[in-house]
């Protein structure tokens, strides 16, 4: 018999799948590393019970993170990867001819090492010369001095416990602005705006003390409990609506989710959000 497998968010909202079978499942010195396969959404990933990506469903989320910033930038030579151990990020980014080199800072070999054996479905581009993996703290990263600066800086994080808590505070987007080139681009996932409402503002609010140009946008993601998401593009120069065309005609041969369409409706921003800020 098929049994459930179910993210609780406070006792009071549960997203569940249909497992079929559980394929991996181990504790890592940092969480606790799951992949099963769902009837519903193909194989997925958990960290300490909260799900991160399912095939069915990973598109939605990464194209939205990657692909905003990959098709404004006026460079994206070099770009910093701040987590996203499942592969997918990279894969998008690597989609662009005109990347040279990629760091991927993950903090949690297991992860990786996990999905590649599992999960090599949302993960495909690791064996990419261009990709370079170092099993890091990202926080630690944003801290260096001794790098060439970033084009583009993702981060693809988890919610804001256990080893990802400090991927959200100022002095994190400190060091990452430092990273940045001065027509560098930056984003991270920034929350549920419902479920994670104030997390989701106080993210905006205190990267808006850093970046000049800072702008939410909003999608949704099947497997986040209650399916609302959204992404926060930051810049010390450059707006999303500075698209490079060539860019954007490009990659939406390969995209699933992702056209200018898209691009500029989801920076609509709700009016409850508007009114907070």
């Amino acid at each position: 018999m098929a049994l459930w497998y179910d993210e609780v968010f406070e006792n009071s909202l549960r997203c569940g799948l249909k497992v079929k079978r559980t394929l991996f499942s181990d504790q890592s010195a940092f969480q606790r590393v799951e992949i099963v396969e769902t009837e519903l959404l193909g194989k997925a990933l958990a960290l300490d019970g909260l799900w991160m990506t399912a095939q069915g469903d990973e598109k939605t989320y990464h194209e939205m993170l990657v692909h905003p910033v990959m098709t404004t930038s006026p460079s994206i030579r070099r770009v910093l990867i701040i987590g996203g151990g499942d592969g997918g990020t990279a894969r998008e980014v690597l989609r662009y001819p005109e990347v040279e080199h990629v760091d991927l800072v993950e903090i949690d070999g297991m992860v990786v090492d996990a999905c590649k054996e599992f999960l090599p479905e949302i993960g495909s581009a690791w064996d990419d010369a261009r990709l370079h993996v170092h099993i890091d703290d990202g926080i630690k990263w944003s801290r260096r001095t001794d790098v060439a600066p970033y084009d583009v800086i993702i981060i693809d994080g988890s919610d804001p416990v256990g080893p990802a808590q400090g991927l959200f505070d100022l002095e994190f987007y400190q060091g990452c602005e430092n990273l940045l080139a001065d027509d560098g681009v930056f984003v991270t996932q920034s929350e549920s705006p419902v479920l994670f409402r104030d997390v989701h503002l106080d993210m905006i609010r205190v990267m808006k003390g850093t970046f000049k140009n800072v702008h939410p946008y909003y999608g949704t993601v099947t497997i986040y409990p209650g399916g609302s998401w959204s992404w926060t593009y930051a810049s010390k120069s450059v707006s999303p609506r500075d698209i490079i065309r060539e860019r954007v005609d490009f990659i939406s041969e390969f995209t699933e989710i992702y056209n200018e369409d898209i691009h500029h409706g989801a920076f609509a921003i709700p009016n409850h959000i508007r009114r907070a800020l």
